[in-house]
């Protein structure tokens, strides 16, 4: 497995790792949401949101598009379904599984 695929998902992951992150992912797993909306359920600043939908945005989890003054926020299911994908094969025996390899590992 290419290392960069480690990389790939540890991008992710830290994107998630925050709870306020992952609640909000799990808001719009029920579909688009404006900033607005999002804000309305945390006790946050929006320049706040903002950062973190940044973190969410840069790892590719979330997609945004603004309509006059409003952003609104949506999953992006490819990238998801891509990391879950990823995830399987990681928390999984295959043939091409790391524990089969010969060569070192350098961190």
């Amino acid at each position: 497995m290419a290392e960069n695929i480690y990389e790939n998902i540890s991008i992710k992951l830290k994107a998630i790792s925050d709870q306020k992150r992952l609640k909000i992912i799990d808001m719009l797993s029920c579909g688009e949401l404006c900033a607005c909306e999002i804000l309305e359920k945390f006790d946050i600043s929006q320049p706040t949101l903002s950062f973190d939908m940044k973190k969410l945005e840069e790892a590719k989890l979330v997609k945004s598009r603004r309509e006059g003054k409003n952003v609104y926020y949506s999953l992006n299911q490819k990238a998801l379904g891509h990391l879950l994908d990823q995830l399987t094969s990681i928390f999984s025996d295959s043939p091409d599984c790391i524990c089969h390899s010969k060569e070192r590992m350098d961190y």
